[in-house]
């Protein structure tokens, strides 16, 4: 089969799961997307990028108001068509299935193209304003304007979920999200995590901490507290944490926080002329000969890190669970965890990890005190978490099971 993968940003979601499906003979892979933001290939995998949108596509984009993340989807399913009729026209090649992020309208119109050709689509969320990420907690009221713009940013997943033979979502929680008349179509099936990679330290305990491009010398038996996110920003919980963090560092001399991210924000609504990073240091700083801000890492750096935490702290919004907050569990990291479904969905407190109110940064840092406390319980944490991933989010098991899927849409 021709198996066709779409999304803006090369690789993303399918960074695994394209390649496993190369390995397969019978099969050859394309992705087609508008950037590499790896800069890299996949193995098997055929590479064709299409153009960013013209100044022109840009500006019919900023004047659509609430409809505005409904006009850059459309203008993505214009690209994507153009760079498929492409391929068939210049390299005559045409898929017999798509496998497709359909959050930045990539599908939209592939059904117009190829009819008959079956759509697997990557649903990763659906916008509701009451009881979701925007307005979880009873002191949240959206106004009006904020309701109109949340509905009306679901016009192109409404689409997506109409056209799609089959869908998937990673997780209980984000499935919960969608409309029940969709529910029929989308299968809760995750990416999956590499637990060969995200594994302990060989040793069998916690190693140091050192990297040298930063100057960083932390000695085997140094307290570790650990913080990754793309971006430092509410959704994520980043100045809760910050608060948390005063308050365990008061308290504990000798340990040491390392945080792995960007000055920016990812999600959620952007702050005027500031970012919560230079906001935590308006409230009085913090010790910067022990918060340790490492920036973005590679692979082989992020894996020194988690192996090296003594406590790994993951905080969302009732959003989209992290890959960072699996990964730290498959590290057999003893973590503490936000009270939010998405994290209650893989972490049940005092069984593979300690729970904390999202918007208590007392509570969070006497549950991180908890675990310092008492190592060997939160060794044992740690190992059941490690056992959480390896049963329910394995990669290879994740993955046959997409690919199942897959020959049960094909004819």
């Amino acid at each position: 089969m021709n198996i066709f993968f779409l999304h803006p940003s090369f690789p993303a979601q399918y960074l695994n799961l394209a390649p496993y499906m190369a390995r397969n003979p019978e099969n050859t892979v394309y992705f087609c997307s508008k950037e590499n933001s790896i800069n890299s290939q996949l193995r098997g995998v055929t590479l064709a990028l299409y153009g960013k949108p013209t100044e022109a596509e840009e500006n019919y984009i900023k004047n659509g108001g609430p409809l505005r993340p409904a006009a850059e989807a459309v203008i993505e399913g214009q690209a994507v068509v153009r760079a498929l009729q492409w391929l068939a026209r210049e390299r005559n090649v045409k898929p017999d299935v798509i496998i497709a992020h359909t959050g930045w309208g990539s599908t939209l119109y592939c059904k117009d193209l190829y009819p008959k050709v079956p759509i697997i689509g990557y649903f990763e969320w659906y916008y509701l304003a009451d009881d979701s990420d925007c307005y979880w907690w009873p002191d949240e009221i959206p106004q009006m304007g904020n309701r109109i713009s949340i509905r009306t940013r679901n016009a192109h997943h409404l689409m997506n979920l109409e056209l799609c033979d089959a869908g998937v979502t990673p997780t209980n929680w984000q499935y919960s999200q969608f409309p029940k008349e969709y529910k029929p179509k989308l299968n809760i099936i995750h990416e999956g995590i590499d637990t060969q990679f995200c594994s302990p330290d060989p040793s069998g305990h916690r190693p140091g901490l050192v990297l040298e491009d930063i100057n960083l010398n932390l000695p085997e038996g140094t307290e570790i507290i650990t913080y990754v996110a793309r971006g430092f920003e509410m959704y994520r919980g980043f100045p809760y944490f910050m608060d948390a963090m005063r308050i365990v560092l008061q308290r504990r001399p000798k340990t040491h926080v390392v945080i792995v991210g960007k000055d920016r924000i990812c999600y959620g609504a952007q702050l005027k002329d500031t970012t919560y990073l230079k906001e935590e240091e308006k409230k009085g700083g913090y010790p910067t000969d022990r918060v340790h801000f490492v920036g973005l890492r590679n692979r082989g750096d992020f894996r020194k890190i988690l192996r090296a935490s003594s406590c790994h702290i993951y905080l969302t919004r009732p959003f989209v669970l992290s890959w960072s907050c699996l990964e730290a569990m498959s590290f057999a990291c003893p973590m503490v965890g936000s009270k939010t479904p998405p994290v209650q969905e893989v972490m049940e407190d005092g069984v593979n990890g300690l729970l904390a109110e999202f918007r208590s940064p007392y509570h969070i840092a006497c549950k991180v005190e908890e675990l310092l406390d008492d190592p060997e319980r939160a060794k044992k944490l740690g190992l059941a978490a490690r056992e959480t991933i390896l049963e329910r989010f394995e990669l290879m098991k994740c993955m046959r099971k997409q690919e199942d899927l897959m020959y049960r849409v094909v004819r």
